[in-house]
């Protein structure tokens, strides 16, 4: 095993060093040796997002770097939650915890590797959990976390006014229980997350020197935010999950195609596995010709690659050269092609009852505003059906021009178009 010494060189370079314990301490633990680490997911979602998503890209450059991972899947901490800045959380039921803690274990497999000789290794931290009584835990664990440094965390104390629950109260505890199991069974030694973890995290490296006087190591990422300083949320509008059902590939793809200007050094360094040189070169382009939307472009292939697949990206690009460009729209995949035109716009028409003509289909997706202005959108020669200029104001479309066999595409001019699914 060979181990690269620039590990933490280049963590500091890409800025994802936001805290960490004594950096001196980690830098020679890093030289001496596979350091073992983890790095924990809650399963409070159904798929994992982009927040996860650092966290997954940064336990790979670890890896890679010859150390050795833990990944954990959190069937007990999920049963809670962490603490949210304001207001209980809703606790899910055992079976919506255990769907959603394999969802979570066979989202971050494909990422690591499990061979070889710092070989990753996946744990549960309800296995370990489940069988502490009340009365241990509080002697085992309790004992060691003064009340007044936890109602010094800044989760805690803004939510002291409006009120907190024992249950979300205690949360530190069990996660700082994991370090300190990981570290005794397993002899790991440092534990990564995202900053907003720091207080959870520091809870465990002080339970484990409390506990056996041993003095392990942490850093986390900074948290990842829009250009106005606003959360990349789970909600409509700054949703990013990896699960191709709840966020399409191509919706994937074009998040990264679409970020700010000023985001771009930013992204390319934390979520790529780009080389400075490379980073910095199209760091320099970027400054030079934003227009060519050069980071944007890499950004968007490089992550897409790696969360969705190379085929699946090179299906997308393809796409959004046949929209925009007037290229082929066969052999694209109707899941591909369907998602790049819902997220332009697309309406639906039943089988049924008939495909409309061209002239009833540009009015009906909005690209012509009456039928009159459609006729005359084909006669000025401004009108396209899947990419084909429509000659004939009368023109219907048949069965055999659907692409995929359900979907139709329309086009007025070079840039706007509109996608028809026929059902």
């Amino acid at each position: 095993m060979s181990l690269d010494p620039t590990l933490l060189d280049d963590l500091e370079w890409r800025g994802l060093l936001a805290h960490s314990t004594d950096l001196d301490a980690l830098r020679e633990a890093f030289a001496a040796g596979s350091v073992r680490y983890y790095v924990g997911f809650d399963p409070t979602a159904p798929s994992l997002h982009m927040g996860n998503l650092l966290q997954i890209v940064t336990a790979v450059r670890l890896q890679r770097a010859g150390h050795t991972p833990y990944v954990l899947v959190g069937g007990a901490t999920g049963m809670i939650g962490d603490p949210r800045d304001s207001g209980e959380r809703t606790l899910n039921d055992t079976g919506t915890v255990q769907e959603w803690t394999e969802r979570v274990r066979s989202q971050v497999e494909p990422f690591l590797s499990f061979e070889g000789e710092n070989a990753a290794t996946m744990v549960n931290n309800l296995d370990w959990t489940a069988s502490v009584s009340a009365i241990d835990f509080l002697r085992d664990i309790g004992k060691h976390f003064p009340v007044n440094r936890m109602l010094a965390r800044d989760v805690v104390r803004n939510r002291l006014e409006d009120g907190i629950s024992y249950t979300e109260f205690s949360y530190v505890l069990l996660q700082s229980m994991d370090y300190l199991h990981l570290h005794r069974e397993h002899g790991v030694d440092l534990q990564l997350g995202g900053s907003d973890q720091w207080g959870n995290i520091t809870g465990g490296v002080e339970l484990i020197r409390r506990a056996t006087g041993d003095r392990v190591h942490a850093f986390v990422t900074p948290l990842v935010t829009k250009a106005d300083g606003t959360k990349y949320g789970k909600t409509e509008g700054g949703a990013l999950w990896l699960d191709p059902e709840m966020m399409s590939p191509y919706s994937f793809f074009q998040f990264w195609l679409n970020v700010e200007d000023e985001k771009v050094p930013e992204l390319l360094r934390v979520f790529t596995f780009l080389s400075r040189e490379e980073i910095e070169e199209l760091e320099a382009t970027h400054a030079e010709k934003p227009f060519l939307r050069a980071g944007q472009k890499a950004l968007a292939e490089h992550v897409t690659t790696l969360v969705h697949g190379a085929e699946e990206t090179e299906r997308i690009k393809a796409a959004s050269a046949a929209l925009f460009g007037g290229g082929e729209l066969t052999g694209l995949g109707g899941s591909t092609l369907g998602s790049a035109l819902r997220e332009a716009g697309s309406v639906t028409v039943e089988r049924a009852g008939g495909i409309p003509s061209v002239v009833d289909l540009l009015v009906l997706t909005g690209l012509a505003g009456s039928k009159g202005e459609a006729r005359r959108t084909i006669g000025e020669g401004g009108a396209y059906l899947n990419n084909v200029r429509v000659e004939d104001v009368e023109a219907v479309p048949a069965e055999s021009d659907l692409v995929d066999g359900s979907w139709l595409v329309l086009r007025r001019g070079k840039k706007k178009f509109a996608g028809v699914e026929v059902r």
